[in-house]
């Protein structure tokens, strides 16, 4: 989990029985602005199959939606054309192992997310590609840069295709059934939204640059796609003052925390990244008797 300070100090993820990580209270949602809640508090991996194909990088197949640049200038026109959508870069080198294994993986990821954009760059390829990633500050590949609007807004190396996925869809998720909340207006008006069909709305509350809000995220997503009678939403808190207010009215000040509201109430939440924990408190909440 991550720890909510004034800084934005991140702590690592730790475990605790399930048990240690609940509370009950009900509160009301009515006014958001001024209600505050109290502390305290086998699914399988989604992950693209692929396998790395010899000269995977040679031949370019006309379906795949990665695109080669090999300039400064092909990088910034590629960034200028995808506008607000993600862009996903992955720098590489042709002697690198780990480029060779990575790649089939952004290659299905970009078969898969229609809503973003993915570029790979040689860094060995010639003068051009080495201007490049001295440009960008990349020193070890693989490396993957994330970028809107023509702004870097997060980068990894060393990275595996768990990560690479959740990454993907906590950047650039516009295609999935969770609900994105940009501020106290949207919360209230999805809570309004299902006051009369009285589902269960479970609010995913983290921060952009979080490791265990990105890791847990695939399995919101997942469960989003599988549960109908669950409302999925996720909010960044540090996206701006609006959402940053919400967590303190919340008392949220570790992340992920999920909220799980239903009827204008907050009944319980959840705080940690553990997927299976998480996806037995939801089925608890849909009557679902469940046991640790």
């Amino acid at each position: 989990m991550a720890t909510i300070t004034n800084t934005f100090i991140f702590k690592p993820p730790i475990s605790h029985h399930p048990k240690q990580l609940l509370y009950s209270h009900r509160s009301s949602l009515r006014f958001l602005t001024k209600f505050k809640t109290p502390s305290g508090a086998n699914s399988r991996r989604l992950v693209p199959k692929a396998t790395a194909a010899p000269g995977a990088r040679k031949t370019e197949k006309p379906h795949e939606r990665v695109q080669r640049v090999h300039s400064v200038e092909e990088f910034e026109s590629a960034l200028e054309s995808a506008k607000d959508r993600l862009v996903v870069v992955e720098y590489a080198a042709s002697d690198s192992e780990e480029s060779s294994q990575i790649y089939p993986f952004m290659v299905e990821l970009s078969r898969s997310c229609n809503d973003a954009e993915f570029i790979l760059v040689m860094g060995d390829e010639s003068e051009k590609t080495k201007e490049l990633l001295k440009r960008e500050k990349v020193e070890n590949v693989p490396h993957f840069s994330f970028y809107k609007s023509k702004e870097k807004i997060h980068e990894e190396e060393g990275i595996g295709p768990d990560m690479l996925v959740g990454d993907v869809l906590y950047y650039g998720d516009n295609h999935s059934g969770v609900v994105q909340l940009h501020n106290v207006e949207d919360v209230q008006k999805l809570i309004e939204d299902h006051k009369l069909d009285h589902k269960l709305i479970v609010l995913d509350v983290g921060l952009k640059h979080c490791g265990p809000c990105v890791k847990v995220y695939p399995t919101v997503v997942k469960l989003s796609g599988q549960m109908d009678s669950v409302v999925f939403a996720r909010m960044n808190g540090d996206e701006n003052e609006s959402c940053m207010q919400f967590l303190k009215d919340m008392e949220v000040i570790q992340v992920p925390t999920f909220l799980f509201i239903r009827d204008g109430n907050i009944e319980d939440r959840y705080v940690g990244s553990g997927k299976g924990e998480l996806i037995g408190e939801i089925l608890r909440y849909q009557g679902v008797r469940v046991t640790y």
